[in-house]
């Protein structure tokens, strides 16, 4: 009888943990967009203030289509041919 007992309280344990897991990596997840996204802001007004305004828009908008294609090398091949005024 012991044994049932503590088998079902090992697997009541062992869905609780998974749960957890599930909820510690969302968390993780959610930190770091969080920071990714304030940090991606704080560029984005930074790149507002220190280009004139054609050459800020182009560089808002490879910065955010690096992003989607997931190549940096797009938006530095770009950094690297801006003048800054």
């Amino acid at each position: 009888m012991q044994k049932k007992t503590r088998s079902i309280l090992d697997e009541l344990t062992q869905i609780y943990d998974e749960r957890n897991h599930q909820r510690d990596k969302r968390h993780i997840i959610e930190s770091r967009a969080q920071h990714i996204i304030a940090s991606a802001i704080r560029l984005l007004e930074q790149i507002d203030s220190e280009f004139s305004g054609d050459q800020a828009d182009n560089l808002n908008r490879k910065f955010l289509n690096a992003i989607k294609q997931r190549d940096v090398s797009k938006f530095i091949r770009t950094m690297r041919r801006t003048d800054v005024d």
